[in-house]
């Protein structure tokens, strides 16, 4: 009986964690917590063990690699500085904390709000550090449309390994 009422716990903790990835919180880190919590409180020899939260863990990781170097990546390609790359990461923190208050409507707002502001953000970012450096307008328009969209790939990506990281403790539950 414990177990189920700790197994929706889980769930559904999980379930707003993946939203959460949305907001550039640390969802799949929060999902890590609580799938340890889970495996410290159920004490079952079914479902998931220590072994789930170990690929749970590694997968957290990746999603978090694949974010964060994304928009920096796609950005160097098209010969961004590194002051462009740095500026561009940090805007986007920024313009996505900013972007969720921007929209007044309830979760759906705030997740519009928070995904442009992450874009704006690492346009903008981008686009400064090379202004800051003294490139021309046509190649910092360039290089900040590479980080914007570096970073709406990386998003995309650390949003689907959350889901990935949703469904396999979902399965390994039962």
């Amino acid at each position: 009986m414990y177990y189920w009422f700790a197994a929706t716990f889980l769930i559904t903790a999980n379930a707003a964690c993946v939203a959460a990835n949305m907001l550039m919180l640390p969802g799949n880190w929060i999902m890590v917590g609580t799938l340890c919590l889970f495996l410290l409180t159920a004490g079952t020899t079914t479902g998931p063990d220590w072994t789930t939260l170990i690929v749970v863990v590694v997968l957290a990781v990746l999603g978090e690699i694949i974010e964060m170097f994304s928009g920096t990546a796609k950005a160097s390609k098209k010969g961004a500085s590194r002051r462009a790359m740095v500026l561009s990461l940090v805007l986007s923190m920024a313009g996505s904390i900013a972007g969720a208050f921007v929209i007044p409507v309830p979760v759906v707002g705030t997740a519009i709000g928070a995904i442009a502001g992450a874009a704006v953000g690492a346009f903008a970012g981008a686009w400064m550090g090379e202004a800051w450096k003294g490139t021309e307008l046509t190649r910092r328009t360039e290089i900040g449309t590479a980080a914007m969209s570096g970073r709406m790939i990386g998003m995309l990506a650390k949003l689907s390994i959350g889901a990935a990281i949703f469904v396999f403790q979902l399965i390994s539950l039962f």
